[in-house]
């Protein structure tokens, strides 16, 4: 018997293609690292850095009335009740009418 021992050699073959590791996942909401983004904000504000809302207006549904007038509503409703002001002088100050501050404090407090 003839033992000749060759050598292994780590190489791949010449003919044979390298295996690539899977790319990466990419979320479908991302954006590219590429993307030329101008903040340019709204009518609210002139960055959406400096808005004042809690919350993207685009984001919230019923947009910026809806996250204005619950702030509107939580401050009536706090006057309300701290410095007991009449209902004609907050219905005044807001420009709301007699009915919608009462309907404002229903819905603040609790009651339908």
């Amino acid at each position: 018997m003839n033992a000749t021992r060759t050598r292994a050699t780590c190489r791949a073959p010449e003919d044979t293609d390298v295996i690539q590791p899977p790319e990466r996942r990419v979320r479908n909401d991302a954006l590219p690292e590429s993307l030329d983004y101008h903040d340019t904000g709204c009518e609210l504000a002139p960055r959406c850095l400096d808005c004042p809302l809690p919350r993207c207006r685009y984001d919230q549904p019923g947009g910026a009335r809806r996250l204005l007038t619950e702030s509107r509503d939580a401050e009536i409703a706090r006057r309300r009740a701290t410095e007991r002001i009449p209902i004609n002088a907050l219905a005044r100050q807001y420009g709301l009418s007699r009915r919608s501050v009462f309907r404002i404090l229903r819905k603040v407090n609790g009651r339908s």
